[in-house]
């Protein structure tokens, strides 16, 4: 085994012998990668306190690439405070968690950092304290591509027109526009306009959302619609979330 330093977020734990435990990361280099912290279930061990749920930081491991490796130190970048506190936060993070640990193991190198990137932007954007719900829809927007279906967002969906947008029909994969209308709900204006910005949006850039409850609540759940209909994924956190949510 080699010595490495990988960022990442701890996303599961449990227990291991009665001193120890393993811990999964959600990582920048390797994906998803199962870790021992040995005597981290002591109170006084210097694991004690930096190895639980959704710790975010740099972890120096006796790296294994088929198999556990070995926890040898932890710097803590951020402890997602504000998150642990908020139980809604706590289970869109736990969403945000589940899906990405999956798209990961659908990518290569160089777009799991991409992935992860995207990921590491919406939940520090969800600690800062801005809304959850719409910056949990703008990495599942980004994160489609990588599921290898895409979202129609700059067109009508069936002509390709771009002019009299009217809705969005997520079986028809994006966009409606007014002469391929059949009897489709009729979403607010801005839901459309916000939509397609928020695809587009660079997370990390983000300083201020001005977005109604309608318009929120019509983005979410095309979305919604959309994975149910086009990613095969099937996730307990999201089933959670909804029911925390109705």
């Amino acid at each position: 085994m080699k010595i490495e330093k990988v960022e990442g977020i701890v996303f599961q734990e449990k227990d291991y012998s009665e001193s120890s435990k393993i811990i999964n990361l959600i990582t920048k280099e390797h994906g998803v990668i199962g870790v021992i912290a040995k005597g981290s279930r002591k109170p006084k061990s210097k694991f004690a306190n930096v190895t639980s749920k959704f710790i975010y930081g740099q972890f120096h491991l006796y790296y294994k690439e088929d198999g556990l490796s070995t926890l040898i130190e932890v710097d803590v970048i951020d402890t997602l405070r504000n998150i642990r506190l908020d139980l809604t936060k706590i289970s869109y993070l736990s969403f945000l968690c589940e899906l990405v640990s999956q798209v990961l193991k659908q990518t290569n190198s160089e777009e799991r950092k991409v992935v992860y990137n995207d990921f590491v932007k919406a939940f520090l954007k969800i600690n800062e304290g801005f809304n959850e719900v719409v910056i949990t829809n703008i990495l599942e927007l980004k994160i489609l591509p990588y599921l290898g279906v895409n979202p129609i967002l700059d067109e009508c969906a069936i002509c390709g027109t771009t002019k009299e947008i009217v809705t969005v029909n997520a079986e028809k994969y994006g966009f409606i526009c007014k002469n391929c209308y059949k009897n489709e709900y009729i979403v607010n204006p801005n839901t459309i306009k916000i939509l397609r910005m928020l695809y587009y949006v660079d997370i990390e850039k983000i300083s201020k959302l001005d977005i109604s409850q309608e318009v929120i609540n019509e983005i979410n759940q095309f979305i919604d619609q959309f994975y149910d209909k086009h990613t095969g994924l099937y996730l307990k956190s999201k089933e959670f979330l909804k029911k925390i949510t109705k």
